[in-house]
């Protein structure tokens, strides 16, 4: 078994997960805390949740692909960031 917690990678998905509860959704428009807020809080710690679950896998090959679902997730949030950027709800600080 790996320890995912001492994994960069992991430590990284980690602090995004935190940073768009702390610092993302809560720039959003209220009407799109069911819509839109919540997709992108559960793409967010599905970044960190597959490393960890890929960490707890027997082989290389499993792990490889939670791996690549995790990075799917990240896919994910960028494409949310630039929706949420076009439709004015974050700025380029944000």
């Amino acid at each position: 078994m790996r320890d995912d917690k001492k994994k960069e990678v992991w430590s990284k998905a980690h602090e995004l997960c935190v940073r768009v509860y702390g610092k993302v959704v809560v720039c959003f428009p209220q009407e799109e805390r069911f819509g839109l807020v919540a997709q992108i809080i559960r793409a967010s710690y599905s970044v960190p949740l597959n490393i960890v679950e890929g960490c707890g896998r027997n082989s290389d090959k499993d792990f490889v692909h939670f791996l690549d679902i995790s990075f799917g997730s990240v896919q994910e949030l960028e494409w949310f960031a630039l929706l949420a950027f076009d439709l004015s709800f974050l700025n380029k600080e944000q």
